[in-house]
């Protein structure tokens, strides 16, 4: 049986749909847990100040992890160990003890810094907070800053079981660290305290390392600390890391200045913000996030074969995929909005004011949903042809616009009445305060039109085509997620008098009968308009998935 098991964990996967479904998965497994992990949050504390100060406890963590720890990310290490483990093993041994090695020293080094500093630091960063939720905040920071520091260990690890095509043992990791954080909050929370809500999120680090500690061991590449490090190497495969790692770099400062922010406005910003960030990454995980790691392996071949056509097909493939599912999913968000965040977050001390206003910031969030996951997929064909340089410039035009639109946004709903009236108006929350939150969604959103229309753009230009193949995919899937989403506003108008609003089941039952029927007429305007994506899902459906391939999985880059 345990053999079995193991075995269970060695398998593959063939083709690139076949593979982003496998991941999504996981990632679907994943995000189901962090939705759990968001209600009993919601459930326990609602949309106040303690909340407020356990989601900007992970900001400097966060941060951390990204800097510091995509030096050791699979996009990174693998191309290096990849070539090494062609040569001999031991070229492969001495990789990965001197990454490593150098790693978790400077880690280590930059944890205890923060760890000095944090209080100083923290009073900078949220303004807003009060003394008391600055000393909360505090401890909160450092029990977190062992979390980056394991999960970096975690992801070299994962460059190593990625190596070997173990990517069922990585698609785990991320399950487990839900698991631990939501075993933090049933079972530590009561016993500690509040602190065991962090404590839960450092459980969750280790379990996403212990998965993978059996795969390196019978890989005999487990990583050790060696006095003799390959400083050349080292410095050239940290090389490779910056262009990205500066990138993630800038996406973390904007949504820092955004919860930075956040903390100046009115109780539960932060955690308004977060609860609707949390909702919208979900199809990001299942959808862009799959895909772009799936072809990523596949292009990167063909652009060192330079097959540029075959890589400009596979590319293009990939991204019609992504349009076809994400523009239903913004439709959907839109449209539902209300009903999403009541069934999900709804009960308990998350009130139908938190409600409300989550939803609205949800809506703001989606309308950018399409290009955030097209970015995810260019990113990765920008990585695969050897241009870093693109994205890092690109990305941080993207975090100017969104700290700027921020600042200009909130001072044109505090101070133009007409436009904060459109605004409240749209969205329906004229009658309950705190509204001046939905700024920060919205100059997110405003920055990632402009990543994505920018990266778009000059990627089409360097591969000829690209944006000509994936145009028919986008008017078929708009037009059909139109008037979906017309169908489906009709259905909550026609079940209004037929489920009972006030009851979780009634709720329920009204979202899911009128998505019913409005994606069954978006599949059948999809199918008059001859949709290709839809015979290919339907063709890979009846595919086994337990073949061969190479994945690579994906990079953590929040703690």
């Amino acid at each position: 049986m345990v053999k079995g098991f193991l075995n269970f964990f060695n398998k593959e996967v063939s083709g690139i749909h076949q593979a982003a479904y496998l991941l999504a998965f996981f990632a679907i497994f994943s995000q189901i847990l962090a939705l759990v992990r968001d209600k009993l949050l919601a459930f326990t504390f609602g949309a106040g100040s303690f909340l407020d100060v356990y989601y900007a406890a992970f900001r400097v963590p966060d941060f951390i992890f990204v800097t510091i720890g995509s030096i050791v990310s699979m996009t990174v290490i693998i191309p290096f160990l990849m070539e090494r483990l062609s040569k001999s093993r031991e070229d492969a041994r001495k990789l990965i003890d001197s990454v490593f090695t150098v790693f978790f020293v400077v880690i280590v080094i930059v944890a205890l810094i923060a760890f000095a500093v944090s209080a100083p630091l923290l009073k900078f960063l949220f303004p807003g907070f009060l003394s008391e939720q600055l000393s909360t905040l505090v401890i909160f920071t450092r029990i977190l800053l062992l979390s980056p520091i394991i999960l970096g260990i975690s992801n070299l690890f994962g460059s190593l079981t990625q190596s070997s095509n173990k990517y069922l043992v990585y698609g785990l990791s991320p399950v487990l660290y839900n698991v631990g954080i939501i075993f933090g909050i049933i079972v530590f929370l009561p016993v500690f305290g509040l602190a065991g809500l962090v404590w839960g999120v450092v459980l969750g680090a280790i379990l996403h390392l212990l998965i993978q500690v059996p795969a390196v061991f019978k890989m005999n590449l487990i990583p050790r600390f060696t006095k003799k490090v390959d400083f050349p190497l080292v410095i050239k495969t940290f090389a490779t890391s910056i262009p990205r790692t500066l990138a993630l770099s800038f996406t973390h400062l904007s949504i820092l200045a955004l919860l930075s922010l956040a903390s100046t406005l009115s109780p539960g910003s932060i955690s308004i913000f977060n609860f609707s960030f949390n909702l919208q990454s979900v199809p990001l995980s299942i959808i862009g996030v799959s895909y772009s790691l799936a072809v990523f392996p596949t292009i990167s071949k063909l652009y060192v074969q330079n097959r540029k056509d075959d890589l400009t097909r596979e590319i293009s493939s990939s991204a019609r995929h992504i349009i076809f599912w994400s523009i239903p999913f913004t439709v959907i968000f839109i449209v539902l909005r209300a009903h999403i965040v009541r069934i999900i977050l709804g009960s308990g001390n998350f009130d139908w004011a938190d409600t409300r206003l989550t939803a609205a910031a949800l809506a703001l969030f989606a309308f950018s949903l399409f290009l955030q996951n097209l970015s995810l997929l260019i990113v990765r064909g920008f990585y695969a042809i050897g241009n870093t340089k693109t994205p890092l410039v690109v990305n941080f035009i993207s975090a100017g616009t969104i700290i700027i639109s921020a600042y200009w946004f909130l001072n044109l709903f505090n101070n133009h009445m007409v436009f904060r009236f459109f605004i409240e108006s749209l969205f329906k929350v004229s009658d309950i305060p705190g509204t001046s939150v939905l700024m920060l969604p919205l100059a997110y959103t405003a920055g990632s039109i402009v990543n994505g229309i920018v990266l778009l753009i000059i990627f089409g230009s360097k591969l000829k085509g690209f944006v000509r193949s994936i145009f028919p995919t986008f008017f078929q899937s708009l037009s059909a997620s139109v008037i979906m989403g017309a169908f489906i506003f009709l259905s909550l108008r026609v079940f209004d008098n037929i489920f009972s609003l006030d009851r979780f089941f009634g709720l329920l039952g009204q979202a899911f009968f009128s998505a019913t029927i409005g994606i069954a007429v978006g599949v059948l305007i999809l199918l008059l308009l001859k949709n290709n994506e839809i015979k290919t899902i339907w063709a890979n459906a009846h595919q086994k998935f337990w073949k061969k391939a190479v994945i690579v999985g994906p990079d953590p880059e929040v703690v």
